[in-house]
């Protein structure tokens, strides 16, 4: 949920009142910080996409499928296990500082493997500790994903779903970009080409000239216990995660969502791959598969550019509305539906899923005070993430107790009651959209 804040009055914005403002009406989206964030997402976004073609080509020729998971398993792991601590630190030295950090580390650990395929099989205890050292990477660098969008565009909501967009667009490229290379040159150019985008990410992310931020308890005499002792790091790191946590808890909107999500990734998102990709292989091919990928991808874009134009008053009552059609997807995989109907379907639920997702993010960037927002991330990331990461280990026993078709039909009667959970919860039926900044 996955994969940020725009401020409100009552929380001062890096943006408000710089010299060059417009005057009132509609503000500019790309102007110089804005293009500089996009431009770095983008590029590593398109990398991340070709990240799971190469380890299941690459590692799973070398390994097999056990060695997929495993590589894999440990990336997302690391990631679950430090996540919490990336917030903190993103909250304490800036989201911008530590997303830079990160693109350099995993610029390191791309490297280091695109080395280890161009001069041969790379050995699997290699993998398995670069996969962990970029699942930290990863840790530190997401929860300042959600931050620095208030600090580069002034509407959140356009800025959303313009990423969004992007990311639909780099899940459409990548797959298909890496398994081409693969083909050709092997997996070293892949990796290669993934250690590339970090440079540019990084480079981009530098080159973003915020204004100073505004002083917060995270980074100042704050770290004076109340008898006025000074407190070393342990204690603060403590204090800030558990501020942190009382952030979140105190939004029940928000953790009512991520509770609701949580069940979507063991019931839903977890499953889904996994057994859908098994359903549609055997009974239409393979290519039909990465067909239905491409239109959940082509219908990611629809759901962006739709979110590009509609700013619903009750944003997630909005959004939740939305992800009923996303009951659509794993229902006509379920019932053997013929391949247009599939794509339909496929379309529906990406385009479901691009809405809900702008109108979350929305909300907690505009909802969430700017000096712990990268630690609210943190929390609700860290609650979706191991949802689907225990969905996926549990989808191979769970076919031992039921086909993957009446599976699936459990994953479409989760999604539509999670979405009736959403309307039921008066927090998140009534949460509105906060005031905007235009104008």
């Amino acid at each position: 949920m996955t994969t940020t804040h725009a401020q409100t009055p009552s929380h001062p914005s890096p943006l408000n009142g710089p010299p060059d403002a417009p005057p009132a009406g509609r503000l500019p989206l790309w102007d110089r910080r804005f293009t500089l964030y996009f431009v770095s997402r983008s590029v590593s976004l398109v990398g991340d996409a070709m990240m799971p073609v190469a380890a299941a080509l690459a590692v799973g020729a070398l390994y097999g499928v056990s060695g997929v998971g495993f590589v894999l398993g440990t990336w997302t792991g690391t990631c679950v296990a430090l996540v919490l601590f990336g917030g903190v630190f993103a909250d304490r030295v800036g989201a911008r500082r530590m997303m830079v950090g990160a693109d350099i580390a995993r610029v390191l650990t791309q490297g280091v493997l695109a080395v280890a395929f161009f001069t041969g099989p790379p050995p699997f205890w290699l993998l398995v500790t670069m996969a962990a050292l970029a699942g930290a990477a990863t840790a530190m660098f997401q929860p300042g994903v959600n931050g620095m969008v208030p600090l580069v565009a002034r509407e959140p909501q356009r800025a959303n779903a313009t990423l969004k967009v992007a990311d639909a667009l780099a899940q459409l490229l990548g797959p298909a970009l890496a398994g081409l290379l693969i083909a050709l040159t092997g997996a070293g150019t892949v990796y290669a080409i993934d250690a590339g985008t970090f440079v540019l990410s990084a480079l981009c992310l530098a080159l973003i000239r915020l204004a100073p931020a505004v002083p917060g308890p995270a980074g100042t005499g704050a770290d004076l216990a109340p008898d006025g002792s000074e407190t070393g790091p342990s204690h603060r790191l403590r204090r800030d995660l558990r501020q942190g946590w009382q952030e979140f808890r105190s939004r029940t909107w928000m953790w009512s969502v991520i509770l609701i999500w949580v069940g979507y990734g063991v019931l839903l998102f977890g499953p889904l791959v996994p057994l859908s990709s098994a359903l549609i292989g055997a009974r239409l091919g393979p290519n039909a598969y990465g067909l239905a990928v491409s239109f959940l991808g082509a219908g990611t874009v629809l759901g962006g550019l739709l979110a590009l134009r509609i700013r619903p008053a009750r944003p997630l009552a909005a959004g939740a509305v939305a992800m009923a059609l996303f009951t659509v997807l794993p229902l006509c995989v379920a019932l053997g539906a013929g391949l247009p109907v599939l794509l339909a379907g496929h379309v529906l639920g990406g385009g479901a899923m691009a809405f809900w997702s702008v109108m979350w993010a929305t909300s907690v960037q505009t909802h969430t005070p700017p000096a712990v927002l990268n630690r609210v991330t943190a929390y609700e990331l860290a609650g979706s993430v191991s949802g689907i990461a225990l969905g996926q280990i549990l989808a191979g026993p769970a076919t031992a107790l039921a086909s993957p078709d009446r599976l699936l039909l459990v994953s479409a009667g989760a999604c539509l009651a999670g979405c009736v959970a959403l309307l039921a919860t008066p927090a998140i039926r009534t949460l509105r959209r906060a005031p905007s900044r235009e104008g």
